[in-house]
């Protein structure tokens, strides 16, 4: 089964939709307008169920198929919210709110999981039930815990999940998936280091917290280095370093680093913790500094399943004809969440020479929607066939 042919006569008006929400980009739960409009749609399609104020504002729609014999119920999740980013795209259609952007593409998977949701409400060829899932606040929210911890799961009962997200430098419209960890860890850390602040020209009367925090920097690159197997996968990166005064001639009393932990494994995961609290904290006092370490855990691994991995490489094939091997990733995605809960699989779909994700002159490419319209609306009539 190619791009289904209802695609291609629905490609402008998804266009279109995709479109609006590229220029009124919502950030984290604040997603009221993006919301409203799913929740909307989803009525105006004929949903048979349509559910507010999921995970504060998400928003969930049931498909019930032409019949029910078998009572699978398949979730297909989309992502709704936009990053803290100026845009540069020189769009016409670019954000009409300074500093806010959809600058990776969730305007995109919305759009297309609304048009899978229309067809698959037209058509509803398939055994079972189909509840499409837009999710809020997926850039450093949670908002896939929050879903799942209001119990999405059990009072729609979902028995597996689906989830994409588009792919800059993959050929437009391919895909790409891998079984087991996909999604790194991700973790985030904040090191206060506090010393005896002076005159710059008198050091030796001062504990310079500057030098002591360089020494931390530089001694927690020996964890990815040193502490952990070469052939695992580790980042530990500082990605934020203030002083307490900005004055030339002042030795500051404080500093303050922050940054980042990335890891595919949850021994690694816990080894790197120790290790970073440990250096920063001991590091400090060969120098008569204190660090306090102040270290959370985020997004856990994102893990798909063997089987339902095959399931989605699958229906790739059969829509654009392959399917790659996907690198393993070393950002993080809370669609994981939702993977803990039930069993699932998550699918890159390329979206040509875009910039990168998260950068200013990203875009989403309107010519991938037919395919990936298409492999949402055939992962239901593949694991749900009608009979």
């Amino acid at each position: 089964m190619p791009i289904k042919n209802r695609f291609a006569e629905l490609h402008a008006e998804i266009t279109e939709w995709r479109r609006d929400l590229h220029e009124n980009p919502e950030l984290l739960f604040d997603t009221h307008r993006t919301s409203a409009i799913v929740e909307e749609k989803l009525k105006a399609f004929g949903c048979d169920e349509v559910v507010s104020g999921i995970g504060r504002t998400g928003v969930v729609g049931v498909i019930k198929g032409k019949t029910d014999t078998a009572g699978r119920v398949v979730g297909l999740r989309a992502d709704m919210d936009a990053l803290p980013i100026l845009e540069d795209t020189g769009l016409e259609y670019a954000s009409k709110t300074p500093g806010k952007m959809h600058a990776c593409g969730h305007d995109g998977h919305t759009a297309m999981l609304l048009g899978a949701a229309k067809y698959l409400a037209e058509t509803r060829n398939f055994d079972g039930t189909c509840i499409v899932i837009f999710q809020p606040a997926e850039e450093g929210g949670g908002g896939g815990r929050e879903m799942v911890e209001d119990g999405m799961m059990e009072k729609f009962g979902i028995q597996e999940v689906y989830g994409m997200h588009n792919w800059p430098g993959a050929p437009l419209g391919s895909f790409a998936i891998r079984s087991g960890s996909f999604f790194a860890a991700t973790d985030q850390f904040d090191i206060h280091v506090e010393g005896l602040g002076g005159h710059a020209a008198k050091p030796q009367e001062t504990i310079d917290t500057t030098l002591v925090a360089s020494h931390i920097v530089i001694a927690l690159q020996s964890i990815a280095s040193r502490n952990v197997d070469p052939v695992e996968q580790l980042v530990v990166s500082v990605t934020s370093f203030e002083t307490e005064s900005k004055a030339f001639n002042v030795i500051p009393q404080k500093v303050a680093l922050r940054g980042t932990v990335r890891t595919l494994d949850s021994d690694v995961q816990d080894m790197a913790q120790e290790r970073l609290i440990k250096i920063a904290e001991t590091t400090a006092q060969a120098f008569g500094a204190k660090a306090t370490v102040e270290y959370n855990r985020g997004y856990p691994v994102m893990v798909n399943a063997e089987t339902e991995t095959e399931y989605a490489a699958d229906v790739a094939r059969k829509v654009s004809g392959d399917c790659a091997e996907a690198p393993l990733v070393m950002g993080g995605e809370d669609f994981a969440f939702m993977l803990n809960s039930r069993p699932g699989a998550y699918i890159l779909m390329g979206n040509g020479a875009s910039a990168a994700v998260h950068h200013p002159k990203y875009n989403f490419d309107d010519e991938a929607i037919p395919a990936g319209c298409s492999w949402w609306a055939e992962m239901v009539e593949t694991r749900m066939p009608s009979n």
